[in-house]
């Protein structure tokens, strides 16, 4: 005989199990998993709106060149909307990544809103890379 007379006479409830064998989780519980998962969801995609609404500017590398040990050239494409000037960044890296050169470079107003541009760094020691650090909307 158990501890709990209850249990002895009416028996214990069957649990009821999932495919896993797993005891299922309760109506209740499943209702606030979904309302979870779609309130992350939908933070998700404010924060990716509001980012695109406060700098609609996005950059893509597309290549570089040394040109010698005080220079190095770098191609990137800039998107934006058409008739938005943005300022975009440029850094020539070492070998061990250690900034060697900087440039503001600025791009536009175009009618266009992809545009490709080359720009020329100058180093203080010779670059192994050449990259876009950063665009975003001149003030």
């Amino acid at each position: 005989m158990s501890s709990d007379p209850l249990a002895d006479r009416y028996g214990r409830p069957a649990r009821e199990t999932g495919p896993s064998g797993r005891p299922r989780l309760s109506v209740g519980a499943r209702i606030a998993i979904a309302a979870a998962l779609a309130v992350g969801v939908a933070g998700a995609a404010w924060f990716a709106w509001s980012d695109a609404q406060r700098n609609p500017v996005s950059f893509r590398d597309v290549g570089f060149s040394v040109e010698s040990a005080e220079l190095v050239s770098v191609t990137f494409d800039v998107m934006m909307p058409p008739g938005t000037t943005a300022v975009c960044t440029v850094t020539a890296l070492n070998p061990s990544y250690a900034e060697v050169g900087s440039l503001d470079v600025e791009v536009g107003p175009d009618e266009r809103d992809a545009v490709r541009v080359t720009a020329d760094v100058r180093t203080t020691q010779e670059a192994t890379t050449g990259i876009v650090d950063r665009c975003s909307v001149s003030p």
